[in-house]
């Protein structure tokens, strides 16, 4: 596949991917630091990257230089790396893809994304992203989202995902999901709403939600508790400058209430167990319906 490095091959099939992009759709890069930490806590494997040159302007999106250990300089061009991870469980393994929103070019560097997908397998692609809103740090976070099918769209309203009706500029995601629609992958996205006010450092808080709403949803066996920590220090630590903001401090107490306001009782969630084995149930479900469509 032309722009596509491939250092191995996954072993089995990969049914589901997860993805996220550094860059505009990742606020407080709260999106690819939770799939990072998941990378890192499962021990996933890269497998390929895609070849950063055609796709970006490298004035506006800057390779960084470093030097190393040994005195050497070199160059860090923007990353685009796809993992394989064992999901812990009997459905097959996950594929596991953290990249940099490109410049140039995006349906071609959409059709690379969903040619892997479809070469390992995948049934369900899931995209994390983040954004800016007016919603106060000290309250859970808000997540909103979509989903291609009625099904998908149920559960991720039983996970607290809201439906985004959002209109206006947008991002790679809507390339990529567009590419999966057309290649009949179902899809869903995940988006953390980052305090506006506290977009400047890297918000574990939202990482830590992401990746328990993708829990929900997806199966995999991975510890969230250090980064629940890490969110909890980040929270403690941000209050303690609110506070002493004596223009953002009320600011912030408008925030709560506004907020209050609109979050009425929600109701009793199902467990992440019912909720896992249902939407393989739902997987399957389609798999059957489409692999009996081929054969009839």
């Amino acid at each position: 596949m032309d722009g596509l490095i491939v250092h191995e091959t996954p072993p089995g099939p990969l049914r589901v991917m997860v993805a996220a992009f550094a860059g505009w759709p990742d606020a407080a890069e709260a999106a690819t630091r939770g799939l990072r930490y998941l990378v890192r806590k499962l021990g996933a494997r890269k497998f390929a990257e895609i070849d950063p040159e055609e796709f970006y302007d490298f004035t506006l999106t800057r390779p960084r230089t470093r030097v190393n250990r040994r005195g050497e300089r070199t160059i860090r061009w923007p990353r685009n790396d796809f993992y394989h991870a064992d999901s812990g469980g009997d459905s097959g393994g996950l594929l596991l893809y953290v990249g940099t929103e490109p410049n140039l070019r995006w349906r071609r560097f959409s059709g690379i994304l969903t040619g892997v997908a479809r070469q390992h397998g995948v049934e369900l692609v899931v995209t994390l992203g983040a954004l800016l809103d007016a919603v106060p740090h000290t309250r859970p976070p808000r997540v909103s989202g979509r989903a291609s099918l009625p099904g998908l769209t149920q559960k991720a309203e039983w996970l607290g995902i809201r439906n985004s009706s959002y209109q206006g500029p947008t991002g790679i995601h809507t390339a990529f999901l567009a590419g999966c629609e057309a290649s009949e992958l179902p899809h869903a996205s995940i988006w953390g709403h980052v305090p506006h006010y506290a977009n400047r450092s890297p918000n574990p808080i939202l990482s830590h939600s992401l990746l328990v709403k993708l829990h929900s949803l997806v199966s995999f066996d991975a510890d969230l508790e250090e980064i629940r920590e890490a969110g909890e220090k980040f929270g403690t630590e941000l209050s303690r400058v609110v506070e002493k903001d004596n223009d953002l401090a009320p600011y912030v107490r408008r925030l709560e209430r506004r907020y209050d306001a609109a979050h009425a009782e929600e109701e009793e969630l199902p467990s992440p167990d019912v909720l896992v084995e249902d939407l393989e149930e739902f997987l399957k479900s389609q798999r059957d319906a489409r692999d009996g469509g081929e054969a009839g």
